[in-house]
């Protein structure tokens, strides 16, 4: 076992100083004050709600008609925490959504728990199609680069943004059951040196050889192998796992954890605690 900070959730930023906000419920919701713990609103399920920024506080539009939100800081929840979604950005996601107004603009992020983003993540940086070993070793990868790098986007007011500059995430919308077994199958495990959790860089394929610069960091778990992608042309910065070989490598036979050691130099497998871990 690997003793970890307590990690009940990641905050994942989905909107960074935004005009507005469209959300909603798939059931029953509720927006709360997170100054106050106070609710400010019920909300219908299945309705589309406009939140935007009102002096430092904001506002919302229900049924054509605006309403002030005595907040600069708010959440966003379902009342069946078990089966409900919110949307945002389009798309439908698990956990909580807060907005915050910073400076008359709206920052929206997604607090989710870990195993949650990471089924959210999976399916949005490898196809769905391709084969499960790849799916649990880029599970295992997207997990343990979350867990090193939480608060690397803090000045925000989250730990990670939601495109290629941290991971792809699509939330509960990009879901398939296929990719989310490979995450149940791989419930906790992290790639660690030296007792520490890594930041498991990988790209969609590295052009024939990975690299073990890391611009400019010497990372000692870094390594340049052939990638078993040489049918691909490099796309991305070719550190770390190909996910093309990742998946050539799983139809040859590897499993998820021999993938990972073929990439990553000298590292170990751990479960983070699940005392402390969700």
């Amino acid at each position: 076992m690997l003793a970890s900070n307590p990690c009940y959730a990641i905050k994942i930023g989905l909107q960074t100083e935004v005009d507005y906000a469209s959300v909603g419920t798939s059931v029953k919701g509720t927006i709360i004050d997170a100054n106050t713990n106070h609710t400010v609103c019920d909300l219908d399920a299945m309705k589309g709600y406009h939140i935007r920024p009102y002096h430092n506080l904001m506002a919302i539009r229900i049924d054509g008609k605006y309403y002030k939100i005595n907040s600069d800081n708010i959440v966003i929840r379902t009342k069946d925490n078990a089966n409900g979604f919110i949307s945002a950005k389009g798309k439908w996601y698990r956990g909580l959504i807060m907005i915050q107004n910073k400076n008359g603009q709206l920052t929206v992020i997604n607090n989710v728990p870990l195993e949650d983003y990471i089924k959210g993540v999976v399916p949005s940086e490898m196809p769905s199609s391709w084969d499960v070993e790849a799916h649990k070793a880029q599970a295992i990868a997207a997990r343990s680069y979350a867990l090193a790098n939480l608060g690397k986007r803090a000045r925000y007011g989250y730990d990670l943004k939601d495109t290629p500059e941290d991971q792809a995430y699509g939330g509960a919308s990009a879901e398939t059951a296929k990719t989310n077994s490979a995450v149940d199958d791989t419930k906790g495990i992290v790639l660690t040196y030296n007792m520490q959790v890594i930041t498991a860089y990988y790209s969609a394929s590295a052009g024939g050889q990975t690299s073990a610069a890391a611009w400019g960091a010497d990372l000692p778990y870094l390594r340049s192998v052939p990638s078993f992608d040489d049918n691909v042309k490099k796309n991305g910065h070719g550190i770390g796992m190909s996910q093309h070989g990742a998946n050539n490598l799983a139809k040859q036979g590897y499993n998820a954890y021999q993938i990972l050691q073929y990439f990553y130099k000298d590292v170990k497998f751990a479960r983070v605690n699940p005392e402390v871990y969700n």
